[in-house]
């Protein structure tokens, strides 16, 4: 489950409408390593001090499509697929 304070954020119209045509933008594929695109990464971490500040958490200039084993480096490093972990679909931390 996401952190408490981004729950209301990531079931809001405004961050589901920013993410998909964000995802269409990007042709939905990583734009790390090129795969197929799962997650619409926040260059900048959210925090309940920006989390609604639109200029953060919905500026495409700090977003980022990536697949799931890219935004687990991101996240965790190589460490953290070799310890069985990856993010889910909703950022949270989860076992293989």
């Amino acid at each position: 489950m996401a952190r408490d304070f981004a729950i209301k954020f990531y079931k809001s119209k405004a961050w589901r409408d920013c993410r998909e045509a964000f995802f269409i933008s990007k042709h939905g594929l990583c734009e790390r390593c090129g795969r197929p695109g799962k997650i619409v990464h926040h260059k900048v971490y959210l925090t309940p001090q920006n989390i609604n500040d639109p200029n953060v958490s919905l500026n495409w200039e700090s977003l980022e499509l990536v697949c799931q084993d890219c935004h687990n480096d991101e996240h965790h490093g190589i460490d953290a697929a070799a310890d069985g972990l990856m993010f889910d679909e909703d950022g949270n931390l989860v076992r293989k």
